[in-house]
């Protein structure tokens, strides 16, 4: 679905190298973290899938269309672009007319639109609000509604910059589900974020970057357990994560990445069974 090759880009004016030699793909259904500081790179990544930047080198292609010979109003029905803050995202009087704008923009009929809105009304649980002004809801609920606007173009690639970003308790975990049960509808996920129980919750699969480098393509247990990249990239495994590893006889394996695969693990263990399960998450 994602395939970058060399993809390198430099900004203009001051010639900095934003992006330098990037080579990875991402397949259907994928849900891929990306992690990284401020200024390693990841924005700059992003904007390259959706055609917001032309690599300056090297390529990219999202399902076979090669960014650089399309619009950004053309890749759009295909990558979804969904902001850290909502409020640089929705605009319409109601949050109904919200969801309606993209696909109506990119030629949809009436009748398709309103079958899109009804169905992702149901998918975020959006029915009591569909009357109200987005800026008359909460904060948590105004992103799921940005999420939703994108969903009714029904794009192949979500790209979620931040999305707990703001978020309290219940409405991050509603998150946490619905990029889960994105995948398993198919779509490609590419979730940037330094929320590090999002990523060992809901991924597989995890790209670092690092001064513009992809510098680690792995699943999120073993980048979480790779002290060097840690402390490389300053960036801090879940709190869960540090805490297994820190455990009498623990400190040589990998890290659980939830309280209930660390108990599981811990049962295991003193029944004579150190094989670490497979990621239970509660």
């Amino acid at each position: 679905m994602i395939s970058l090759h060399e993809a390198s880009y430099t900004y203009p004016n001051g010639g900095v190298v934003a992006l330098d030699s990037m080579s990875v793909e991402v397949g259907e259904g994928e849900i891929v973290g990306v992690m990284g500081q401020n200024g390693s790179g990841k924005t700059t990544f992003t904007k390259l899938l959706n055609g917001l930047l032309r690599p300056t080198s090297g390529s990219v292609f999202i399902n076979g269309r090669d960014t650089s010979r399309y619009s950004v109003q053309a890749l759009a029905p295909h990558v979804g672009y969904v902001f850290q803050n909502p409020n640089h995202q929705v605009f319409a009087n109601t949050v109904a007319e919200e969801l309606a704008f993209g696909p109506l923009n990119i030629g949809h009929t009436p009748e398709e639109v309103a079958e899109r809105v009804a169905e992702a009304a149901e998918f975020f649980e959006l029915g009591a609000i569909m009357q109200l002004h987005p800026y008359r809801i909460s904060f948590p609920m105004r992103k799921l509604v940005g999420i939703a606007s994108i969903f009714t173009m029904r794009p192949q690639v979500f790209i979620l910059d931040e999305p707990t970003t703001g978020q309290d308790h219940k409405t991050s975990s509603v998150i946490d589900r619905l990029i889960l049960r994105l995948g398993e509808r198919g779509n490609t996920v590419i979730c940037v974020s330094h929320d590090m129980p999002l990523i060992a919750h809901v991924t597989k699969r995890a790209l670092v970057m690092w001064n513009g480098k992809l510098i680690a393509d792995a699943p999120p247990r073993e980048i979480f357990s790779d002290k060097l990249i840690m402390e490389r990239t300053h960036l801090t495994p879940p709190q869960i994560t540090q805490l297994s590893m820190r455990m009498p006889g623990r400190a040589s394996r990998p890290g659980a990445l939830s309280i209930a695969e660390l108990v599981a693990s811990v049962r295991s263990e003193a029944m004579g069974d150190p094989i670490l399960p497979r990621s239970t998450h509660i």
